[in-house]
């Protein structure tokens, strides 16, 4: 009872909170702060930019920046088109209308930080919900060396139910099963959820393996480069979880698979390979997509711009939207080092289900692995925003 109370609660402050429709707005605006802007609409999202880097991002693709990432694409996927509308709106910030509801979902463990993190952003700024959780992940992206300026359409309107269970996929799916539900939720073909899966790039997680936080799913993961899609394909050689052998680790946990760089030391985590990632690899209808974008970085981006251009905007009809793209800050301009094979690893190591021709790379110097840094900093003690919230 507490939790439907709150939820209608926080949902009558944000529909009161709402903007009105884009077409309500006249174009060619200038913004109270003297930014010029293509439809007023756009406005709102210029001081929220701002608020969302001073407050939550501190500039940095760190872990705030990560779980708000992660968020966009859980918020959306949750619609279906076989099942009709009382499964789920997609993009519609159902999360954060919601916060007692969906991160309670297997699928959203872990989400409740960046849900609790986002609602004071939307009792403060005029956007809706859906709107918020969209451009917050692409003002977040902005801040990760080598990603693209995503393409942020607003105008959604506030949603009024939770979506049902089980939409979202998970690390243990099997790649059949993901394509499925990606092709039921936006009709997503085989290459747009490699795409997508180019996030992981930027990605760790904390509730795959009980025994890390925040483990790594590449050894950049605070740039977006095409190291994931390298690293996926190197043989697997131990488990990253500290003091945990793989005979037990096989029986505890599920949606890993042996990792390739499982140096684990203190606060920085080794590498954790998603079960599902390892599939996606090797899969006869993903591998050529998957090994296609080593040392692509520019082909990544675009790829991943698009397929997010198009997930953003699930439950919508784009044509009442408007573009407001211009308030998305630039991404940081920081040189994203080419594709290269961790130290002690070389093409030697690759395991390869694509017959196309590899990527001649070098390999990092030095004679023994070294640890996955915690922090951007290199370090391993940085600043994570947590707001105490109802999810």
């Amino acid at each position: 009872m507490f939790a439907t109370l709150f939820a209608l609660a926080a949902l009558s402050i944000a529909v009161r909170a709402a903007p009105p429709t884009p077409a309500a707005y006249p174009s060619d605006t200038v913004c109270p702060d003297g930014t010029r802007v293509g439809n007023a609409a756009c406005c709102p999202f210029i001081p929220l930019a701002k608020d969302l880097q001073k407050t939550l991002f501190q500039n940095e693709c760190g872990e705030d920046a990560h779980e708000v990432i992660r968020l966009t694409f859980h918020d959306a996927i949750a619609i279906s088109q076989r099942l009709g509308p009382s499964a789920g709106g997609g993009a519609d910030g159902s999360v954060l209308l919601f916060p007692t509801v969906e991160p309670n979902f297997h699928a959203n463990d872990g989400i409740d930080d960046s849900v609790n993190n986002l609602l004071p952003f939307l009792a403060k700024h005029k956007v809706s919900a859906g709107d918020l959780v969209q451009f917050a992940g692409a003002v977040a992206l902005s801040n990760c060396p080598g990603a693209p300026r995503l393409e942020f359409m607003a105008g959604r309107p506030n949603k009024t139910i939770a979506p049902q269970d089980g939409l979202i996929p998970v690390p243990e799916g099997s790649v059949s099963e993901i394509l499925e539900r990606m092709a039921d939720a936006g009709n997503f073909s085989p290459f747009e959820v490699v795409s997508l899966l180019s996030a992981h790039s930027i990605a760790r997680a904390d509730h795959v393996d009980p025994n890390l936080a925040a483990a790594p799913f590449d050894s950049t993961p605070f740039v977006y480069d095409t190291q994931v899609f390298l690293e996926m394909l190197l043989k697997g050689v131990a488990f990253p979880s500290a003091n945990v052998t793989e005979g037990v680790r096989n029986l505890t946990v599920t949606g890993e698979v042996s990792s390739p760089l499982p140096l684990t030391q203190g606060k920085n985590a080794g590498e954790l390979r998603l079960q599902s990632d390892f599939a996606f690899a090797h899969d006869p209808r993903t591998a050529c997509a998957w090994q296609g974008f080593v040392d692509k970085q520019d082909f990544m981006a675009s790829s991943f711009k698009a397929a997010m251009a198009k997930l953003a905007v699930l439950g919508h009809d784009r044509a009442k939207l408007v573009d407001c793209s211009a308030a998305v800050p630039a991404t940081v301009k920081t040189r994203v080092k080419p594709a290269s094979f961790p130290a002690t690893k070389s093409a030697k190591d690759l395991e390869l289900s694509c017959k196309k021709p590899f990527p001649s790379l070098p390999t990092d110097p030095g004679a023994k692995a070294t640890p996955i840094p915690h922090c951007p900093n290199g370090g391993e003690n940085c600043e994570s925003v947590s707001v105490p919230g109802p999810a």
